[in-house]
This record gives structure tokens, C-alpha cells and sequence, in this order.
């Protein structure tokens, strides 16, 4: 007859290989989704400036691309009015505002902005569940990674260390993003 502490390891072991199992496979969805909103952000430029050539008075939509940017469809025209909770996240620019933002995405870059301010060095995303006074577990800290990442890959965060998160050169305080 098996021991109890034998069968605990087994089921233990089982547990972990498919947990492992299944951070792989998060990992390889998460590129995945990287690159289709890559692609998907490519095609809305395409798909701007194609208007921008097409359109019948010039002038006022390149004054609207110049002054909207390469904001996400989502996002409101008003620079002022705040992103919609679910928005995507648009490729920062100089003088791009952080209301353009998720609030979501706002208290990461607030967050690192108060370090920068303070002259404190990046953050790893447990530190910054801690910050926000989030349990640390890996659901919520994965959680923030992605949104990290993203901003990594749209340029309001830079990643110095694998794992470490601060803001990118040229962004800073909340106002104008620049």
C-alpha cells in the first residue's frame, strides 16, 4: 500500500506539470496577441493614412491626424476625456498625454514616475502589486507583467532588467507625457 506523504508528491507533481504546462501556454497566446495587435495597429495606420490621401479636403484631416496621432479607435477625441477601462494602448509620442490611457495603465506609470521622481530604481511587477496594495499572487502579478509589456512594447516603459520596469526616456509627468 502507497504512503500518504507518496501519494501527496504524486498529486503535487501533477499539479505543477500542469501548471507549467499551462504558463507555457499562456506564454505562447501572449506572443501571440502581441503580434496580432502589432498587425492590427499597422492596419489602422495604413488604413489612416490611406484616408488622410483620399480624403476629399486635405487640410483638415491631415490637421486631425496631426493633432489626434495614432490615438486607438477606442479612445476619445477630447484629449482631456480619459480612455475607456478596456482601450487599447496607443505608441507614445512626445506631448502624448497620459489620459489617453486606462486608468489601469496611468497608476502603473504613476507609480513609476513617483520612483523616478524620488530617484528610486525600477520595479519588479510584485513590487508593484505590493504598491497598489494587491495580494502578491501570480494571477494579479501576471496581470500587471502584460500590462507592463505592453507598455513596454508601445514605448511608455522601458524594461532595463528582465523583469524591471520603469519609464521610458522622454515620458514622464502625467500632464503631457513629455
Amino acid at each position: 500500500m502507497p504512503s500518504v506523504v507518496g501519494l501527496l508528491e504524486q498529486h503535487e507533481l501533477a499539479a505543477r506539470r500542469r501548471v507549467d504546462e499551462l504558463r507555457e501556454e499562456a506564454d505562447r497566446i501572449q506572443a501571440e496577441l502581441a503580434a496580432a495587435e502589432q498587425e492590427w495597429q499597422e492596419w489602422a495606420i495604413a488604413r489612416r493614412r490611406v484616408d488622410t490621401v483620399l480624403a476629399p479636403d486635405r487640410g483638415n484631416t491631415i490637421d486631425m491626424e496631426v493633432t489626434g496621432g495614432l490615438r486607438d479607435a477606442d479612445t476619445r477625441s477630447a484629449a482631456g476625456d480619459a480612455a475607456k477601462p478596456k482601450s487599447q494602448v496607443p505608441v507614445w509620442r512626445e506631448g502624448l498625454a497620459w489620459s489617453v490611457l486606462s486608468v489601469d495603465y496611468q497608476r502603473i506609470l504613476q507609480v513609476l514616475a513617483d520612483r523616478v521622481r524620488l530617484h528610486q530604481g525600477p520595479l519588479s511587477c510584485q513590487e508593484m502589486a505590493a504598491a497598489f496594495g494587491m495580494d502578491v499572487v501570480p494571477a494579479r502579478v501576471e496581470a500587471l507583467r502584460s500590462k507592463a509589456k505592453r507598455l513596454v512594447a508601445r514605448g511608455w516603459l522601458a524594461e532595463p532588467a528582465p523583469g524591471r520596469f520603469t519609464l521610458a526616456a522622454g515620458v514622464s509627468g502625467p500632464g503631457g507625457g513629455s
